[in-house]
């Protein structure tokens, strides 16, 4: 059986602001990019 996985960003600069955004491609933090690098492992 074949498994999908969904998982959502990691922290953005913003998202560190509590700001937020949709419509503007802001870079991940460096916590943001740790997520990434740890999601990407499962």
């Amino acid at each position: 059986m074949k498994k999908l996985i969904l998982v959502r960003h990691g922290e953005s600069e913003w998202n560190k602001l509590n700001l937020f955004t949709g419509w503007t491609n802001v870079d991940l933090s460096e916590k943001g990019v740790q997520e990434a690098i740890e999601a990407g492992k499962t």
